[in-house]
Parts: structure tokens; C-alpha cells; sequence
């Protein structure tokens, strides 16, 4: 049975936010596993461009500072998006998360993009998984000395909820490790939308673009799934291939958070925040109105107790209305699944179970 720290947001003039938060922080020892000196990853979501329910600067800041105190050196960290936004190279990246506020001198430390400006700088990591192999990662991230992983738990429209293990898995992964994830790896192709401008076969290494009749065509069995002609297609001829299984999905996930965990072991602590739970991630550039009240911030160095920790607290909460729940919905049913009828997220949770990710037998302990 693992531990999972909880702190249900009460404060007062003597326990602060930022006090109550770093006692949140002592209690997995966090303390005691930094060196000065060591290169200090804090994985955080900066939010597109238009969303409000990502963890605000003001609730990381704590973290830094804590972390700062051991003499080790923190840099808070993303990677860049498969998705055409704000966020898909490290220049627009670096510029969303100034306007959301991650600026280093207010934080103390600098905001540094894993993966590389176009996504080039990455780890090919072996795992042996069910579906999984070779898995692409942020290479800043893989260098790290340490990393906290800092995540919003919230709702997801895949994957039924995103926590820390999806901060793990999606997070942590290049464009080409996202494309492996979410598709096998050839994009989807809709030539009805192609203008044959050309870019994607500029941008397509592997030659698996040409243009036929002035229309895109692409070879599956050269393509490598990098993304880059996603990231270029503006009419939307190319497109991430969003029909897959989704019992598989989850469970690449879950393969790419352990080949990630299986480079970061006794070298990365979990920190949950339950508020603002929308029904969708921090990406579609848009929050909706919250499932739940907030519930308060969870901490352990387990990854899959920490979220089902997360999952069994939502549920159990008074559902809010007006919301993207069903009016007759109640406390202990899973609002998640509610809100997106396709979706299975306790899958996951079962497959990292069985990948030796973590328990879903925990013990919830205040502080």
C-alpha cells in the first residue's frame, strides 16, 4: 500500500499556502533526495493559448523555492505539441508560457523547452511493453538529475482523466513520441483539404510525402511518425489519425510512462492538484466550467496510487452543475466517464498496475 500525502487547501495566518505547501513537500522527503547542484526538472503544463485551469505560476512557485533551498537548480519544463497551437515549436512555446506568467524573474527559475525547438532533441529509450518497444523522449528532460512532475487533474477527452502518469507519458515525449502514442505512427491523410503548396514534403525527412495531381500522398511504410507535416499543414490535409482503440491508447500511455520512469527511478517525486477540474486538458485552448469543487493538493512517490487517489476523491465529490456532467449524476459515480462516454481511464490505471508502475492500494494521509 502506498502513501499518498493530501492537503485539502484549508490555510490559516500562521500555515500559509506556500508553508502548507512545502510541508506537503517534506512529507514525501523531498528534501532529502536533492544535492546542490543537480539539474532539477519541474514538468508543468503552461497552457494554450485561451485555457484559465492550468496550475498558476503562483502554485508552483513554492515548489522552486523549496527545491532552490537543497542547493539543487530547478528549471520548469514542457514539450512541445503534436497539435498545430501555440505551443508547437519552443519560440511560440516559450512566448505562451511568458503570457500565463512562468516568467524566471518571478519564479527564480528558467522555463526551458525538453524537446528542442522543432522537436529534434530526443532520447530513443528501450522498454519491453505489450505494444512498445522504443520510445522517443524530451532529451532535456532525460538529462535531468531529478524531476518533479507537477500535473492538473483534471478531465481528458482520449483519455477519460489526465494526472501524473499522463504528465509522464505525453509530457515527457517528443512530436515523434506523441504521433507513436496516440497512432501508431503514419498521420491521417484527407486530400479533399490540400492546396499542394508543398511544405509537408519540405519538412518530411523520410521522404514519405509526394504530390500527385497536386494532392498529398504519403507512403505509410516510410513514414517515421515524426509530425513535422502536421505542424506545417495549415488546411488541414494531414491530421493526427484519432481512430485508434481505446483500450491500446491507454496503454501505449502507460508504456511510454514507464520507459520514462524506468531512466528517472528513485529520481522523481508526483505532485497532483485537484481544482479546476474541467472536463477537457489544458488544451483546446478553452476551460470549461469545473466538474467538481476543488479539493486540494496530493503528493507520493507513486505515480498510479497518487492518481487513483485523485480519481476516487473526484468521484466521490458533489458534482457541480452547470457543467458538462448529466443532471442526474452523483456523488460516487465516475464523472469523467460521464462527461466522455467513450472513455475507460481506470484502464490505465490497471495496465501501469500491471507494468509495475506503482499500487492502486494507497493510504491517504492529511497534513
Amino acid at each position: 500500500m502506498s502513501k499518498v500525502y493530501f492537503w485539502n487547501l484549508r490555510a490559516s495566518r500562521k500555515m500559509p499556502y506556500d508553508l502548507r505547501l512545502k510541508k506537503l513537500l517534506k512529507k514525501i522527503d523531498l528534501g532529502s533526495m536533492l544535492e546542490p547542484g543537480m539539474l532539477t526538472a519541474v514538468k508543468i503544463h503552461f497552457g494554450e493559448g485561451g485555457t484559465t485551469g492550468f496550475v498558476s505560476p503562483l502554485w508552483v512557485r513554492p515548489v522552486v523555492e523549496f527545491i532552490k533551498k537543497t542547493g539543487a537548480r530547478p528549471f520548469l519544463t514542457d514539450t512541445n505539441t503534436l497539435y498545430v497551437g501555440n505551443r508547437g515549436e519552443a519560440v511560440s512555446h516559450h512566448m505562451q508560457a511568458a503570457m500565463h506568467g512562468f516568467d524566471p524573474n518571478v519564479l527564480g527559475a528558467p522555463v526551458i523547452i525538453a524537446d528542442g525547438l522543432r522537436s529534434n532533441n530526443q532520447r530513443r529509450v528501450s522498454f519491453e511493453g505489450r505494444h512498445l518497444s522504443e520510445f522517443y523522449l524530451a532529451g532535456d528532460i532525460m538529462d535531468a538529475d531529478f524531476m518533479v512532475n507537477v500535473s492538473h487533474f483534471k478531465g481528458h477527452e482520449l483519455s477519460g482523466f489526465g494526472g501524473a502518469l499522463k504528465n509522464l507519458a505525453m509530457g515527457c515525449a517528443t512530436r515523434q513520441g506523441k504521433m507513436h502514442q496516440h497512432s501508431g505512427l503514419a498521420p491521417k491523410v484527407d486530400d479533399s483539404h490540400c492546396q499542394g503548396c508543398g511544405l509537408c514534403m519540405q519538412v518530411c525527412a523520410s521522404g514519405a510525402l509526394t504530390l500527385v495531381d497536386e494532392k498529398v500522398r504519403m507512403d505509410p511504410e516510410k513514414c517515421v511518425g515524426c509530425a513535422a507535416c502536421i505542424l506545417v499543414c495549415k488546411t488541414g490535409a494531414l491530421q493526427i489519425n484519432w481512430e485508434t482503440e481505446g483500450n491500446a491508447f491507454l496503454e501505449r500511455m502507460m508504456e511510454y510512462s514507464a520507459a520514462v520512469l524506468s531512466r528517472k527511478k528513485d529520481r522523481c517525486v508526483h505532485i497532483n492538484y485537484i481544482f479546476n477540474v474541467t472536463p477537457d486538458c489544458d488544451c483546446p485552448g478553452f476551460s470549461d466550467a469545473p466538474l467538481c469543487p476543488d479539493l486540494g493538493v496530493l503528493a507520493s512517490l507513486d505515480p498510479v496510487a497518487l492518481d487513483r487517489a485523485c480519481l476516487d476523491l473526484v468521484n466521490q465529490a458533489q458534482p457541480l452543475h452547470p457543467s458538462a456532467l448529466p443532471k442526474d449524476i452523483t456523488p460516487g459515480q465516475d464523472k469523467f466517464t460521464a462527461a466522455h462516454p467513450k472513455t475507460n481511464g481506470s484502464h490505465a490505471l490497471d495496465y501501469a498496475h500491471d507494468l509495475g508502475l506503482g499500487s492502486q492500494s494507497y493510504e491517504l494521509a492529511g497534513i
